[in-house]
């Protein structure tokens, strides 16, 4: 969904390096994640600092159009922080557990503020998820926002990125990210989809809605998170 952005696909294709290790790309990218929302302040600040950093020297041409972008320009920094907070509050929405409208706007309160420390400025951020998905809807529909030939090109890299496990294997793992992904993305990128798809979301979701909330903490949460709990639990009157 991101790099449906014809300016953040040319940024990925020309500066990242995740086709050739698309699992240390991931491992660098989940480590960011974690520090930033589970590890303390002056570690949620260092990595911080180590995005912008890489953020300051990523600029180019976008390939489809010979417009100019840079990673520092607010407007593709809020599509990208758009895309991970709306995936993240669907996926957990549809396969976890239902969220009701003060939680999402809870959630999406919370992420705006490393949005902010990321370069958006904040009266670029919507106030509310609904307008944060109206705004998303409208750099989709005004085509801004489309797959292009780059996006595509990257697209087997993050669908299959490894020759084993095989395709089929990927595409099972992927069903439920795709399942969310807005249906002219995925026309665009021309990703299968017929209601035998549809009905194996249904099954997934009825599954792992049950089995979730069942599993024990050290499976459920991440070490990041469970560290994050402990440190809170330390704190006088925690």
């Amino acid at each position: 969904m991101q790099v449906a952005h014809p300016a953040v696909a040319a940024g990925v294709a020309q500066h990242s390096d995740f086709r050739a290790d698309p699992f240390r790309r991931l491992q660098r990218t989940l480590g960011a994640s974690w520090s930033i929302v589970f590890g303390d302040l002056d570690r949620a600040e260092r990595a911080i600092r180590r995005i912008n950093a890489i953020h300051a020297v990523v600029q180019g041409v976008v390939p489809e159009t010979g417009a100019r972008y840079r990673a520092l320009d607010p407007d593709l920094l809020l599509w990208v922080h758009a895309t991970l907070v709306d995936t993240a509050i669907r996926v957990h929405d549809r396969f976890v557990a239902p969220l009701t409208v003060e939680e999402m706007d809870a959630y999406h309160r919370e992420a705006t503020r490393v949005a902010i420390r990321l370069g958006v400025p904040r009266t670029r951020v919507p106030d509310t998820l609904r307008e944060l998905r109206s705004w998303m809807a409208d750099q989709m529909s005004s085509g801004v926002v489309r797959v292009g030939p780059t996006a595509r090109e990257l697209a087997p890299a993050i669908l299959h990125p490894t020759r084993f496990p095989p395709a089929w294997v990927w595409d099972a793992a992927h069903l439920a990210s795709v399942s969310v992904l807005p249906a002219p993305l995925r026309h665009q990128y021309r990703i299968p989809w017929n209601a035998r798809r549809a009905a194996g979301v249904e099954r997934l979701a009825t599954i792992t809605r049950w089995a979730v909330p069942r599993l024990p903490a050290a499976i459920r949460y991440v070490p990041a998170s469970r560290t994050a709990e402990r440190r809170r639990e330390a704190r006088p009157g925690g």
